[in-house]
């Protein structure tokens, strides 16, 4: 399909500088494309979520953890072949071994293979040579291999030290990065660390939601995908045909897949929590329907025309134009039905995306 057909105007005004006070004060627009009457939309908000499901409906939400993976360094000059010092801003996306992450970085220019990039103060580099990575592979587009000094859980402990929250960037270039930031761009329950984005939809429980849907009776299920920024690069190409997802690493144990299938066999609906979860969840079951634990990677990238295998409902927070993540709900709920919600979210000034209001999708029969 033409990218140009998953376009449409946001205001500037709908994005999200700041989550909701408290996290479920949020709105919630539910869109049902198989209802009986002609709108398909209905407003709530999310603490109303619970009276939207079912008693055995089964929420199942990715545990990943986001690490403070923005980070801010010092290239020195170079003893040979010119160049002063540079300042270097390093976005994390992608872990390849204890040492080694690819990561987008900013100017990338003033980089060679080689140069050696030592990280510590974000605003004067006063404490740089705190940890120090060097270049060991340069593509285009601003992308790098970075080895670092430190490795496995020391490496994690270091970037947890001088690292800042990687909001997104049209977040990051409306207001600078802050404490507050550490906490509201994590879920409650995030566990395992390795996500260099937060699974958003998430970002709207709280202890209060998950005790009203456990009463609603609404079982919890948990699987992790470490997301990778990736995941919100730019549709460049003309139709989607020509985009190339990033690949993100999932780890679905076996009593998470072995719910799910019981869930399944007994005729219960399984919602994912985020797209993140919908990805890994589609990723790891079969034509058949069934559900295989496992870790691997999935570069999976839905667009219309997709068949669902595993997932009856999504809830997910309104994306931006273009993007994959707008093509995957269109894929779920309907292509004329999703371009209708997000013109009436638009009017009703919902609020967009890491810190913006949800949604609830049912998937259009």
């Amino acid at each position: 399909m033409r990218v140009d057909q998953f376009d449409f105007d946001l205001p500037e005004a709908n994005i999200a500088l700041r989550p909701a006070v408290p996290r479920h004060a949020s709105r919630l627009l539910v869109v049902d494309p198989n209802t009986v009457s002609s709108n398909c939309l209905s407003d709530q908000m999310f603490t109303d979520l619970p009276h939207c499901l079912r008693e055995g409906d089964v929420l199942v939400l990715n545990d990943t953890k986001v690490l403070p993976a923005a980070l801010y360094g010092l290239r020195p000059a170079r003893a040979h072949g010119g160049g002063g010092p540079a300042r270097i801003e390093v976005n994390l996306h992608k872990r390849l071994d204890a040492n080694h992450w690819r990561a987008f970085v900013r100017p990338a220019k003033r980089l060679r293979l080689d140069d050696v990039i030592a990280f510590g103060d974000t605003e004067g580099v006063c404490n740089a040579g705190a940890l120090d990575a060097r270049v060991s592979d340069k593509s285009d587009g601003g992308e790098v291999t970075l080895a670092f000094d430190f490795s496995g859980a020391v490496l994690d402990d270091a970037i947890a030290r001088i690292g800042q929250m990687p909001l997104p960037p049209y977040i990051a270039s409306k207001r600078p990065v802050d404490a507050r930031d550490v906490s509201d761009y994590q879920t409650i329950f995030a566990k395992d660390l390795g996500s260099v984005a937060a699974p958003t939809a998430s970002l709207h429980f709280t202890d209060e939601m998950f005790a009203a849907l456990a009463a609603r009776g609404v079982e919890r299920q948990t699987l992790t995908l470490h997301v990778g920024a990736g995941t919100f690069l730019p549709v460049k190409s003309d139709d989607t045909a020509g985009h190339k997802m990033h690949g993100e690493l999932y780890v679905v144990s076996e009593e998470t897949a072995q719910a799910l299938n019981t869930a399944r066999a007994e005729g219960r609906r399984i919602i994912a929590a985020g797209t993140t979860a919908l990805r890994t969840l589609e990723s790891i079951t079969d034509e058949a329907g069934m559900v295989h634990a496992g870790s691997d990677e999935t570069d999976i990238f839905i667009t219309p025309g997709y068949k669902f295998r595993a997932v009856d409902g999504l809830l997910t927070n309104f994306h931006l134009p273009r993007s994959t993540l707008f093509m995957l709900v269109c894929a779920l709920a309907g292509f004329e039905e999703m371009h209708t919600a997000y013109a009436h979210a638009i009017a009703q000034h919902y609020r967009f995306y890491s810190y913006g209001d949800a949604s609830l999708l049912w998937r259009k029969n």
